[in-house]
């Protein structure tokens, strides 16, 4: 490989005043740079460019740099973003409320989360089922940052005798699984559809920046999936730029085949096909994170970023009846909390004017429309379970998949 300069700061300043994005302090920068060159080495031994993909997966899973394996602050007001259990405990303790039945009736009683951020959201659903008499006999979580497994487990030590870490998921697992904003930060696949073709976005080097280029696809898969959407959908317009998201497609797969019994609750952000892929969605879906500022360039701030795409939740369930589950319910976030007790804990005694008029916030937050309430879905799948979810009731759209 040439001995090429490290990423200069001049192009990434430049990007940041056009967008207002606050610069890096220099421990940062000196990071993002690290993980720049070890992108740039990649790019070098692969010919000169890799799938977006294999970028994404660097950018967020590097080991030590990537930007859920290194150890800045990512959850809350001093992150770069706010989840729904930071947004308000009252997410976790619905949620809680929505699975205890569901708990209950299984011969395990094991709840595994994957993904569990800053353990806030498993904290608040071992307080809640306590407290409704029906803690699960162990908790689970899969983890794969060593340094979310440090903040998870002071989060979570006042349940550290249920708390269980694991690096890989089970072979076999009977009870509840749960994932929350887990699918959205897979790797995905973007491609662009150019005068009646397929083509996949790659990323190069070029001086001091990554660049955009485009290739032939890297799995056949893609092609097969845009088929089918044409299909479904019809033509879309020249230049159209989407994502893919294979990875979460196989997740849902492997789980399926180690799930003997129990549920799998997603809870993300994204759309059915057909409003997934909708024609004036021409750019996309990708979206970058980075001190509570939202942009769509994820080239920039390597390893300081997070980098998302919504979910197609027809791909899901899809992958989901392949793999032997049942899609037992699929809602808005709104609808389930609304169903799985929210009203119910609003009502409850909440103390003074100004922390009724904080909790008023907070609702709106989980549940309005333009907030979290109608972007952010809830799937439920099943494997040799029946269940009946209040959450899931109030507003099927299973039908729109």
């Amino acid at each position: 490989m040439n001995s090429e300069p490290p990423f200069s700061q001049r192009w990434q300043q430049a990007q940041r005043a056009a967008m207002e994005l606050p610069a890096p302090d220099p421990a940062a920068q000196a990071h993002s740079l690290q993980l720049a060159e070890v992108i740039r080495q990649r790019i070098s031994q692969k010919g000169g460019a890799i799938a977006f993909h294999e970028f994404m997966q660097l950018a967020l899973h590097a080991p030590g740099l990537g930007y859920y394996s290194a150890g800045s602050r990512k959850f809350g007001a001093e992150g770069d973003f706010i989840t729904a259990p930071e947004t308000s405990p009252l997410f976790a303790r619905c949620l809680a409320r929505a699975i205890q039945p569901v708990l209950q009736s299984l011969p395990q009683k094991q709840v595994l989360e994957v993904g569990a951020g800053s353990g806030i959201m498993a904290a608040g659903i071992l307080q809640e089922l306590t407290a409704l008499h029906s803690p699960p006999d162990n908790y689970t979580i899969l983890e794969l940052s060593a340094d979310l497994k440090q903040r998870q487990a002071a989060t979570l030590q006042p349940f550290a005798e249920r708390v269980i870490w694991q690096d890989n998921l089970p072979e076999e697992f009977n009870g509840i699984v749960l994932a929350n904003e887990l699918l959205d930060a897979m790797p995905v696949h973007r491609v662009i559809w150019q005068q009646g073709q397929l083509q996949e976005c790659y990323v190069a080097s070029e001086q001091d920046r990554f660049i955009w280029q485009t290739g032939p696809v890297s799995d056949p898969r893609l092609q097969m999936r845009f088929e089918d959407i044409v299909a479904q959908l019809g033509d879309l317009p020249d230049g159209y730029v989407t994502e893919i998201n294979l990875a979460a497609e196989d997740w849902i797969k492997t789980l399926g085949a180690q799930l003997q019994q129990g549920l799998l609750l997603l809870i993300d952000y994204g759309f059915a096909r057909h409003e997934f892929y909708h024609p004036q969605r021409h750019q996309g879906t990708l979206m970058c994170h980075y001190r509570h500022r939202a942009h769509d360039d994820p080239l920039i701030l390597v390893g300081l970023q997070d980098i998302t795409a919504h979910l197609d939740f027809t791909a899901m369930a899809d992958s989901a009846l392949a793999a032997g589950l049942q899609v037992a319910g699929y809602t808005t976030q709104a609808h389930f909390l609304l169903g799985s007790g929210l009203t119910e804990l609003v009502t409850q005694p909440q103390g003074d004017a100004a922390q009724q008029l904080h909790l008023a916030n907070q609702i709106k937050r989980l549940t309005l429309p333009q907030e979290m309430g109608e972007l952010f879905k809830v799937m439920a799948l099943t494997k040799n379970l029946r269940i009946e979810m209040p959450g899931l009731m109030v507003r099927d759209l299973r039908n729109s998949l």
